[in-house]
């Protein structure tokens, strides 16, 4: 029977997603209303195989808390809640440690399966969690940029250089250096390593 632990500060949401769960399956499910308290209640005799910690929670400090947890128990599954996280907090949640990310989106039925998925040793992510949001970034800084401007910036992302980007597109040189140009004016960036941080961060491609 799978131990879980459940972070939240909001009483509603995390009595009954305790209860729920207790009543789906083999889960024996215990709460805390802050990161303090839940690790508190780690330190005890009962060895838990899941936390969830809310994102916006009194301890978290953001992703740090995600991080303490991490340090204190690294064999426990570590998956991050929230319904205000964006894709980009999500993503670097994954990157640092966490085996999973739980939009408070999703319904009953995709939260127990997404539990058992971490539990059974894989990472969970859904994938169209947060396209809304990229579809708008892009529409909006991104969206003034031509289409070859979109491939040329794509190629900067991963590093290559005028020549191999006017070679891997089939034109000349000069327009690709024209391209940058355009690329760099439109994202208000003053070179292409800045333009491709920007790209990354609000995942462009």
């Amino acid at each position: 029977m799978p131990n879980i632990l459940i972070a939240d500060d909001h009483d509603l949401v995390r009595d009954t997603i305790a209860a729920y769960l207790e009543t789906v399956d083999d889960f024996k499910v215990k709460t805390a209303a802050d990161l303090d308290t839940a690790l508190d209640l780690m330190r005890g005799l009962d060895a838990f195989d899941l936390l969830i910690l809310d994102y916006n929670m009194p301890g978290m400090d953001g992703l740090n808390g995600l991080a303490r947890a991490r340090e204190a128990y690294p064999a426990t599954k570590l998956v991050l809640m929230s319904g205000v996280a964006t894709r980009q907090i999500a993503s670097a949640a994954m990157e640092n440690g966490a085996h999973g990310f739980i939009p408070k989106s999703v319904t009953a039925v995709s939260l127990v399966n997404a539990i058992r998925f971490v539990l059974s040793g894989e990472r969970f992510f859904p994938f169209d969690f947060g396209a809304a949001d990229i579809a708008a970034e892009q529409t909006g800084v991104f969206g003034t940029l031509s289409h070859r401007e979109r491939q040329t910036l794509e190629q900067l992302c991963v590093g290559l250089s005028n020549k191999e980007i006017a070679r891997k597109l089939g034109i000349q040189e000069v327009t690709v250096k024209l391209h940058v140009k355009n690329v760099l004016s439109k994202l208000s960036v003053a070179n292409r390593t800045q333009a491709a941080v920007l790209a990354k961060e609000q995942n462009f491609f």
